[in-house]
């Protein structure tokens, strides 16, 4: 299997913010919270095939996709991102192991289907949900499996209250933008099953995060689209301010998405 389209990703206007650039060195470094999120999206694919073929979407440095080669040790790994930064750092962990590339996911096209899809931290930078699962419905095989978390509504409300707080302060152009698209379970459900999903379940569970690092986490995870906005000059004072006044824990809550595409009679 390879993909039909590898479209390169800093094109104007695409639906996930392609064109902003990760520090993925960093990302890295302080992403424990988002491989502990990913821990129960990798516990409920217990039963996958070993020679299964799974799709990462959304991969960044390659952490949670190294854990996917081992749940199927003869099956086959790809992992795509829009970010050009984390794709070049997932291919220096993986070396060869999956097939990562960089592609806004809403241009996903394979030349095989997939037996399962798996996502975390990531679909709610994907603003346009009403394409998103249509896409992923299309690239799975009857019967294939999609399970995924990412942010979901309430996700990080009072982070966000403080980054709009310190807009108004600081960078006025940045007051009232918002990168994500929080959803709630039962509108999502929906969309699911529209798109040709079956046995769908959506769920928010809260999960209150103190990362090691704050500032680098609150930085890197949460602040690159917002910092992209910026002039050079003008973005470590705007995130030094963010990361000095968000309250710990990290008030997040996440979505989970379990479903399967539908076996047409």
């Amino acid at each position: 299997m390879g993909p039909v389209s590898r479209r390169e990703l800093h094109e104007a206007g695409t639906p996930w913010d392609a064109g902003t650039p990760w520090d993925a060195g960093t990302y890295d470094r302080v992403s424990d919270p988002q491989l502990a999120w990913a821990g129960d999206v990798l516990a409920r694919l217990e039963g996958l095939r070993a020679d299964a073929t799974v799709l990462d979407v959304g991969c960044g440095t390659g952490r949670v996709t190294e854990l996917l080669t081992q749940l199927v040790p003869r099956g086959r790994v790809l992992g795509v991102d829009a970010s050009r930064e984390m794709v070049e750092l997932a291919r220096r962990r993986l070396d060869g192991r999956a097939e990562v590339w960089c592609q806004d996911v809403l241009e996903l096209e394979l030349d095989e289907e997939l037996d399962a899809i798996v996502s975390t931290a990531t679909l709610h930078w994907v603003r346009d949900h009403d394409r998103l699962w249509p896409t992923l419905a299309r690239a799975l095989r009857p019967g294939g499996r999609l399970e995924a978390q990412c942010g979901g509504a309430g996700n990080i409300a009072r982070v966000r209250e403080t980054i709009e707080l310190v807009a108004r302060e600081l960078a006025p152009e940045l007051v009232g933008f918002s990168p994500w698209q929080f959803a709630g379970a039962e509108e999502t459900a929906q969309r699911l099953r529209h798109a040709g999903f079956e046995q769908v379940r959506c769920w928010l569970v809260p999960r209150p995060t103190e990362p090691a690092d704050p500032p680098a986490f609150v930085r890197t995870s949460i602040l690159a689209a917002h910092l992209e906005r910026l002039p050079a000059e003008r973005r470590e004072p705007f995130a030094d301010a963010v990361a000095e006044r968000v309250r710990l824990p990290l008030d997040y809550v996440r979505l989970n998405i379990s479903a399967s595409r539908a076996i047409l009679d």
